[in-house]
């Protein structure tokens, strides 16, 4: 394969007397770079460019945008983003497109891309208030997406379990549906519940596309606790019989039996009424407390209640220490409950009134679904993680897995191991089925004209190496990545190259 410039020109016997930089290939699979449809890594790419987590799986583009995203944000709801993701990075830019712009500007290994964070548009209609918002806010809200995708956004990404997006109703999602469906963007979405109203969460998907004709996907598709195991199935059904009546929908997974979310979000959306620090003087009143620790022990449709869901404390693990020093790494909730003559729940309450934006490891998916979507050939693969380098400073704190291994754990676990699917469908499934949804053109396939993201691999060999006790370890396996024609990783070491580039959605005016 010979490349010139930013693009492959010639796939064959390369000429001869060429003075190109040549990769050594033999025995190794040459594939597309890899797409990460749901990054997290906006605000950790400003701070290291070396994207090292994601480049040792060969993945060469970062989407962002999963209910937030880098604009539109005054100071305050970029403050509020700076908590949520615990870094330091810069999010306060009236616009998502100059967010990305300077994003690529400070220097990424990676292209980046992104969704109009929906929490965004809902900050920006009525800020963390739960109410509707009014026809005039509603028109200024609408208005945001439809100047953003002319400038090439990739659509409108919403988190409907997390507020302030969570307080945005059907009607007002369909009002944005169509905006995306008049530019034939995406239209993708944590659904708003996971768990005991899983699939009427779904069926407000498909009222989505049914009402304005927009694309659709479910970021990490999955069903919460074990009595809503059976749904996934259902969800399956649901998903494919929309697909055969020629709906535009589909889903993203990540590999594994855990997902990562704020331990805040166990709690009622009606607690956060009004932001995070009205959240915080709730916590502080001992009687609204005691009336969250009983919403939390109870099922409920008001809320998704990922801590009954997880089986209570003995499912949630938390991923560091609290900020106030108490030891917590690598522990059990039901363990520091104990410790504190607490129940889970109100050790629950305790920890983010300690430390309100810590993460939680939450055990609620059955292996046996993952295994049931991965092998649908419509399911791309996201990691839902930061990207960072596995050295100090950013080994002081745990992570999920997935930060380091989720295309890697595709590629060897899932692939070769469980043989869920076959080696060429792994990377059609990370690379043009990606590129196609999402309409990054030139991306995603190797051939003549494209963009030359190349990921040299070991097919035999390829794996991921992060566990629940040694998160901060590399994947292994992947030899060489180039990105726009440029090799950010030669013989299995980093280069400095920062070549990566904001990626805009086929048929923007941009």
């Amino acid at each position: 394969m010979l490349v010139e410039g930013d693009r492959v020109v010639e796939i064959g016997t390369a000429p001869a007397g060429h003075d190109a930089v040549a990769l050594d290939a033999d025995g190794l699979a040459v594939v597309p770079g890899f797409i990460n449809v749901l990054s997290h890594s906006w605000l950790t790419v400003q701070q290291d460019g070396s994207v090292a987590s994601e480049i040792r799986q060969g993945v060469t583009t970062e989407v962002s945008g999963e209910g937030d995203s880098p604009g539109p944000a005054d100071a305050r709801y970029a403050d509020y983003l700076r908590d949520i993701y615990e870094s330091p990075g810069r999010a306060e830019f009236a616009r998502l497109a100059d967010g990305l712009d300077a994003i690529a500007a400070g220097g990424v290994a990676t292209n980046i891309a992104s969704f109009v964070g929906g929490a965004n548009l809902r900050y920006l209609g009525a800020g963390f208030a739960d109410r509707p918002l009014e026809p005039d806010e509603l028109d200024r809200v609408r208005g945001v997406p439809a100047e953003e995708l002319a400038d090439g956004a990739l659509g409108v990404g919403t988190a409907l379990i997390y507020p302030p997006g969570r307080y945005a109703g059907t009607a007002e999602l369909i009002a944005l549906a169509e905006v995306l469906a008049a530019h034939d963007a995406l239209y993708i979405s944590h659904l708003r519940s996971e768990g005991d109203r899983f699939l009427e969460s779904l069926d407000e998907l498909f009222t989505l596309g049914e009402r304005t004709g927009v694309r659709a996907e479910v970021f990490h598709l999955k069903t919460a606790g074990r009595k809503n195991w059976p749904k996934m199935a259902q969800a399956v059904e649901r998903i494919e019989a929309a697909r055969a009546d020629g709906r535009a929908v589909g889903a993203n997974m990540y590999p594994y039996e855990a997902g990562g979310n704020p331990l805040s979000a166990c709690i009622p959306p009606r607690y956060h009424d009004g932001g995070p620090a009205r959240l915080a003087r709730r916590l502080a009143d001992p009687d609204r407390r005691a009336a969250m620790a009983a919403d939390l022990r109870r099922e409920s449709d008001e809320f998704e209640n990922l801590f009954l869901a997880s089986g209570g404390g003995s499912g949630v693990l938390l991923p560091r220490d609290l900020r106030d020093g108490t030891p917590a790494r690598g522990r059990r909730l039901d363990e520091l409950a104990a410790d504190w003559g607490m129940d889970d729940a109100e050790a629950l309450l305790e920890v983010v009134a300690r430390d309100p934006w810590i993460q939680g490891v939450f055990f609620f998916v059955d292996p046996a679904n993952l295994e049931l979507g991965l092998r649908r050939p419509w399911v791309g693969i996201g990691s839902d993680a930061m990207a960072q380098p596995a050295e100090p400073p950013w080994t002081d704190d745990a992570v999920h897995p997935r930060t380091y291994g989720t295309f890697a754990r595709v590629l060897g676990h899932y692939c070769r191991e469980r043989k869920l699917f076959s080696f060429t469908e792994a990377v059609r499934r990370m690379t043009s089925l990606p590129a196609d949804t999402l309409r990054l053109s030139g991306r995603g396939r190797l051939r003549p004209g494209a963009y030359a993201d190349i990921v040299v691999l070991d097919p035999d060999r390829v794996a991921d190496t992060a566990t629940w006790d040694r998160p901060h370890s590399y994947a292994v396996g992947v030899r060489h990545v180039t990105v726009n024609g440029t090799v950010v990783l030669h013989d299995d070491r980093f280069t400095e190259a920062r070549p990566g580039r904001r990626l805009r959605r086929a048929g923007a005016a941009a």
